[in-house]
């Protein structure tokens, strides 16, 4: 059988290109998945056969046969990731070909070009689970969401998990100056604006500023305050693929884009102080919620002005008539820690980075992955009719398992931990 093709057009090995295996003679064609593939941000290699490059057949993350090779491929060992291509699949023979090569898909061109791109950008990604994926939100203004969805990422990140903090609120002051991370090079929202289809995750995480070992998308310090749906989709999608942890920062009214973020959640931690003026308002936020996402949990937080005194957690649960998720003390000398740069849970044995810790290991502990931050298992947050449209990439799905009797997370905060 042929090798590989010499040919003027972009090509190399699989190993050095990462992108798809392509197997055709049929010039038109092969012009249309090159044109694919430059357009998921992949180089292939080309073949007539079975490249003579030993091991090329095994080791490309995916195979596009042209339907007139397939018969060539006949006897080859049998491979996940095999899609026979062509411009006229309807006869019964291209059926029996796709059969006789063990394809997972028969795609027609140009009608399926739209997924056949997604397919060959998954595959040059190496795309695995996707991420665990936590929004925050303050019940009332002022309730410290911020700062919660900062500690949650430092401490993922802490425990080795690939962690991704989105700042989906822009009128919040900045992520990246509560890390204090401010004048760190990367880009911030404003640069994907224009975002749309898809976004390559590992380059967008390559393009923002690398912070206390993770990644974050922040604002600028500019005018603009909105983000186009469109530009939150596609980059909360590519977020997802990388995998690992994904956590947004997330505005207490549900706007266009913010709906778009709450999408692609697993679970919704809302932050409520143990007052009674907070819980209603909470209420309302709670109620705008959890029209889109049916997993949203409450997180009871101290203030430093009610010194033990507000409401007891699990009767700021029974009033939101939503699950606990765990009560989370004030810290003492909190607000001097930021003011000096250390980012929130920086003290490893404060109540907020305890509450943090715990948070995640009862997560990992109820299915949603190991160390290494896998994605759970099948989901249970989502509301129906939510998953992601096929600009999104995959549709959502890690899910987090829903409250359990292991929940909410307690711990016994160490002496002075609790004011």
């Amino acid at each position: 059988m042929a090798g590989t093709t010499p040919s003027e057009r972009p090509g190399g090995t699989v190993a050095e290109r990462g992108g798809p295996l392509i197997i055709t003679e049929d010039e038109r064609l092969l012009d249309d998945l090159l044109r694919l593939c430059a357009a998921a941000g992949a180089l292939p290699e080309v073949a007539h056969g079975l490249p003579g490059r030993k091991g090329a057949w095994e080791a490309a993350p995916l195979v596009i046969v042209g339907d007139d090779c397939a018969r060539r491929l006949y006897g080859a060992g049998r491979r996940d990731g095999v899609i026979l291509a062509g411009r006229d699949t309807d006869g019964q023979g291209t059926w029996r070909r796709a059969v006789a090569i063990g394809a997972e898909r028969v795609l027609a061109l140009p009608e399926g070009e739209r997924w056949l791109v997604d397919r060959i950008a998954d595959a040059a990604e190496g795309v695995g689970p996707p991420a665990l994926t936590v929004g925050v939100l303050g019940g009332r203004g002022g309730a410290g969401a911020s700062t919660l969805a900062g500690a949650l990422a430092v401490t993922a990140a802490r425990a080795g998990r690939s962690t991704m903090l989105v700042d989906g609120d822009p009128l919040g002051g900045g992520l990246d100056v509560l890390l204090g991370g401010e004048k760190e090079k990367g880009l911030r929202w404003p640069a994907f604006a224009e975002s749309r289809g898809r976004v390559a995750g590992g380059a967008l995480a390559e393009s923002l500023p690398h912070l206390h070992s993770l990644r974050v998308l922040s604002w600028d310090r500019g005018a603009d305050v909105t983000i186009p749906p469109a530009a939150m989709r596609a980059v909360m999608a590519a977020a997802r693929r990388r995998g690992g942890v994904v956590v947004v920062d997330l505005p207490r009214r549900v706007d266009e884009a913010a709906a778009e973020a709450l999408a692609q959640v697993d679970m919704a931690l809302l932050l409520v102080p143990t007052e009674l003026r907070a819980v209603a308002a909470a209420q309302r936020v709670a109620s705008g919620v959890q029209r889109l996402l049916a997993d949203v949990r409450v997180v009871a937080c101290g203030t430093p002005d009610r010194h033990g005194h507000g409401l007891p957690p699990d009767e700021v649960a029974r009033l939101m008539d939503l699950p606990l998720a765990g009560e989370l003390p004030w810290e003492v000398g909190l607000l001097g820690d930021l003011a000096r740069g250390l980012p929130p849970g920086a003290r490893a044995r404060g109540p907020l980075a305890r509450f943090c810790a715990a948070f995640w290991a009862r997560v990992v502990a109820d299915g949603a992955g190991g160390p290494a931050g896998g994605a759970p298992g099948a989901g249970a947050g989502r509301v129906a009719g939510r998953d992601a449209g096929p600009d999104g990439g995959p549709s959502p799905g890690s899910g987090v398992p829903p409250a359990k009797d292991s929940w909410p997370v307690r711990y016994d905060a160490p002496e002075g931990g609790r004011s």
